[in-house]
Parts: structure tokens; C-alpha cells; sequence
């Protein structure tokens, strides 16, 4: 069984939206699929896109073929800097010992 990560089209006409899935490369567009790995709105202008990147990578490794429109998606998500936690301990202040 070959695996394709592809969109499988969700939404109505004129407005669509897509699931980011793990798919038999023989299964039509909006068939059965293995798994969900995120999705795309091609209508918003901020945030149109939300991926699994762990699990696009373990696809990946396990000979998954990603196509055109994931690819460049993967490639965007990677670019994207994420935001850092910030700990409560390197915000607070550190005392200054007096002697």
C-alpha cells in the first residue's frame, strides 16, 4: 500500500476547506484516508493552516509521498517561528544577595 499525505476537500461551494490526511494513493480525493494531520482554509488571510508536524514526519518516514500543496504547506510551517514558552522562573528577578 503506497500512503499519500494529501487534502481531502471539506466545506460548501464557493467556500472551501481542507483536511490535511494520511491516504491509500488509490483512494479518490475525498475517500477513506488513515488519518487526520490537519487542515487548510484557503479563504483566510492569517492563520489558514494548522499541521501535525510529528506525525507528517512519521508518515514521512515510513515512505509517505507528500504532494504539491503539503509540501509547500510543510515547507511554510516550518518557517513560521513558534511562539517559546516563557517559565515562571526566567521571568521572575533574581534576587541580589546582600552581605
Amino acid at each position: 500500500m503506497s500512503v499519500k499525505i494529501r487534502c481531502r476537500k471539506t466545506g460548501a461551494n464557493n467556500d472551501p476547506c481542507f483536511r490535511i490526511v494520511a491516504t491509500d494513493s488509490r483512494s479518490p480525493r475525498d475517500g477513506k484516508y488513515l488519518e487526520i494531520l490537519g487542515w487548510y482554509d484557503p479563504k483566510k488571510a492569517k492563520a489558514n493552516f494548522h499541521l501535525k508536524l510529528e506525525r507528517i514526519a512519521a508518515w514521512k518516514s515510513k515512505g509517505a509521498i507528500l504532494s504539491e500543496t503539503v509540501r509547500s504547506l510543510v515547507k511554510k510551517a516550518k518557517t513560521v517561528p513558534m511562539a517559546t514558552p516563557v517559565s515562571k522562573k526566567a521571568a521572575e528577578p533574581k534576587n541580589a544577595a546582600t552581605a
